[in-house]
């Protein structure tokens, strides 16, 4: 795929993008410049590895190895509850639109290769506990395990106030 093949890809999957973001609460960024760019790393991704693989990672090739970073990845509630933005800056927070301020640098959580393999080793005593809390919405009963509650449950779009610990 071309640069001048992608450009009419790119808006759609804009569009597509945005629909299905701002249906779960999410924002995509308003620099539309930078957020096609990134969609358009993710339509280089797809044609490449056969997944939208986050185009600011070093994804390993596999669908088995990236599916923790294929968009939205894994890490994008986490960033967005903590800094406003997710790691790419293809979302970020209301608050963080309004205030004006943009994408912040964010650290990478992703853990290495190595440090993932190593928490899937059988024997490790890891597979005996959860590596996540789970996280219930109150108001409807949807699961999440993760670090911390989504900012707004994608089901019924109540905030994370609403949000308890259902099993640490």
């Amino acid at each position: 795929m071309t640069g001048s093949e992608i450009i009419p890809d790119v808006e759609r999957r804009y569009q597509e993008l945005n629909r299905d973001a701002e249906r779960g609460g999410y924002h995509l960024n308003p620099d539309l410049s930078m957020t096609k760019g990134l969609i358009e790393g993710l339509l280089i991704n797809k044609e490449r590895y056969g997944y939208e693989a986050c185009p600011c990672r070093l994804a390993f090739g596999t669908i088995e190895d990236d599916r923790d970073v294929i968009c939205p990845c894994d890490y994008r509630d986490p960033d967005l509850s903590e800094f406003g933005a997710c790691y790419c800056g293809l979302y970020l927070t209301g608050e963080k639109i309004a205030d004006g301020t943009g994408a912040p640098a964010i650290p990478e959580r992703r853990p290495s290769r190595s440090e993932r393999k190593a928490k899937q080793m059988p024997g490790s005593g890891q597979e005996k506990t959860l590596p996540y809390p789970v996280w219930r919405c109150k108001v409807c009963g949807y699961l999440a395990a993760r670090d911390a509650p989504p900012e707004v449950c994608p089901i019924c779009k109540a905030k994370k106030d609403r949000f308890e610990i259902f099993i640490s």
